[in-house]
């Protein structure tokens, strides 16, 4: 999927297929890994303040100021997008001499819908220009905590299912930090989500995890555990940050 140039600065130009084309599909790489992977010392408020890999934000990420935890419904039309329910919620912390909530972070989540669209796109396979379905940011609360609720991610070629995501801290006479990675979820679960209506009109997708370069370069330790229940899929997503 090309995307063709647009008057949105905001707007990475870069398409599906020139960033896997780019890295290739086995040899994607991470940017900016600068957390490592051990993971410290809890605090006691908190089950776990686990560092995690940092991944490249791919093509699609538009800084639009949709504050709201429902991210289903283009604004402009309220047209909700068809999916399984998924409840995603955040859990950000600092780490510096211990591990405590990062209070007032900005937290985006971006997504592709269950036929492997994203909003604000417009090239040769169709166009999305203009809506913002499946997109959205919250601040975290005195816990570290935002909850979004979507749908359970499509597929597209080229990468296994994931969740994109971004955190920001609010900008002050210093530099704010910034943290950008992707959210994968076991190939079990995706399959039996997928071979639901209306992702399985779409057919056998083309890559699982072990498939995917860029999963395989830190994906481990950005799994999703996923609760299942009558109302669709839910998880926590702990992580910790250190940032001077």
């Amino acid at each position: 999927m090309e995307v063709e140039p647009t008057s949105n600065p905001r707007l990475k130009l870069a398409s599906r297929r020139q960033v896997l084309a780019r890295f290739g599909a086995g040899g994607l790489l991470l940017l900016g890994t600068r957390c490592g992977l051990a993971q410290p010392q809890a605090s006691p408020t908190l089950p776990g303040c686990i560092v995690r890999p940092e991944q490249i934000e791919g093509p699609f990420f538009i800084d639009e100021t949709l504050d709201r935890s429902d991210i289903r419904s283009d604004p402009s039309t309220g047209v909700v997008k068809p999916g399984l329910p998924l409840r995603v919620s955040f859990r950000v912390s600092r780490i510096a001499e211990r591990c405590e909530p990062l209070v007032d972070a900005r937290v985006d989540l971006w997504q592709c819908d269950a036929a492997g669209a994203y909003s604000g796109v417009h090239d040769a396979f169709g166009s999305t220009a203009g809506q913002k379905f499946l997109r959205g940011y919250q601040l975290t609360d005195r816990n570290g905590r935002v909850t979004f609720t979507t749908i359970y991610p499509g597929w597209y070629r080229g990468r296994a299912v994931h969740l994109h995501f971004k955190i920001r801290t609010r900008e002050s006479r210093t530099r704010g930090y910034e943290f950008t990675s992707q959210i994968y979820f076991d190939d079990a679960v995706t399959d039996r989500a997928l071979g639901q209506p209306p992702y399985a009109a779409r057919g056998r997708r083309d890559r699982y995890n072990e498939q995917d370069g860029l999963f395989l370069r830190g994906g481990r330790q950005l799994m999703l555990a996923l609760n299942q229940s009558e109302r669709g899929y839910e998880g926590t997503f702990d992580i910790g940050l250190r940032f001077a």
